[in-house]
């Protein structure tokens, strides 16, 4: 498989595990780095902090749905850039929906088990809906 493939496949397959919303201990080693950075709308978080950020997020909502597509990757030996288009929707416990239309970005670095997230930037283009009780989503 090339690069580009590995970085895309790393995308997606963290997408999918986010919906999957399987929580158990570990469960983000395969995407990210040990000492990852998260930044969200919400703030931004390193490491085991950057995991349990993830989790009370997602936790607000019954269900969630991630899209990524156009994935571009940009690599130099051990290290890549990349960034995609996401779709993200998020449904309340009444079955009332946020969605949140945005570009990520991330930077990578190749280790003995495979590409992962150094870091991960979650930028807001557009929100539609309501945000979960005392969040506010920023753009």
């Amino acid at each position: 498989m090339n690069t580009h493939a590995e970085i895309e496949t790393l995308v997606h397959s963290l997408f999918r595990a986010l919906d999957a919303r399987d929580f158990t201990p570990g469960w983000m080693r395969p995407y990210v780095a040990e000492d990852a950075r998260m930044e969200t709308p919400l703030g931004t978080s390193t490491g085991d902090a950057a995991v349990q950020d993830t989790e009370v997020a997602l936790g607000r909502y019954v269900r969630t749905q991630h899209i990524a597509s156009g994935v571009l990757a940009e690599t130099t030996g051990k290290r890549a850039s990349a960034s995609w288009n996401a779709l993200m929707t998020h449904v309340h416990a009444d079955e009332s929906v946020l969605m949140v239309g945005g570009r990520w970005e991330g930077d990578l670095r190749r280790t003995e088990e495979g590409w992962r997230f150094e870091r991960v930037a979650v930028r807001a283009v557009w929100t539609q809906g309501k945000p979960p009780v005392g969040v506010e989503v920023t753009r």
